[in-house]
């Protein structure tokens, strides 16, 4: 069982899944914001459903953090490539070679 800690080396701080760069914020999109099922989110991350609600309770515990992670996730500056976390990873590493 993971526990939810924060480490200025990985996410930038930002809430994580302990061993995982798997964020709060990450879940939380998913699951609160586009609706998906803590199941079927667990199972794309490969962590266990218990990983998935101890997230979400620690986003509804902690409405401040979460605002200012948002916020700081949204002041990067347009066209800068940003690692944000495992969903990320799909789409670089499937993109094509610049030329």
């Amino acid at each position: 069982m993971a526990e939810i800690v924060s480490t200025e080396d990985t996410l930038g701080g930002a809430p994580r899944i302990e061993g995982r760069r798997i964020g709060v914020h990450h879940i939380a999109k998913r699951v609160v914001d586009a609706g998906e099922s803590p199941e079927q989110v667990a199972a794309d991350y490969d962590i266990d459903i218990a990983d998935v609600h101890r997230a979400l309770v620690y986003y509804y515990d902690n409405p401040e953090e979460m605002r200012q992670v948002q916020a700081e996730r949204q002041s990067v500056p347009e066209g800068a490539s940003v690692f944000r976390g495992p969903e990320d990873l799909d789409s670089k590493t499937q993109s094509e070679p610049e030329a």
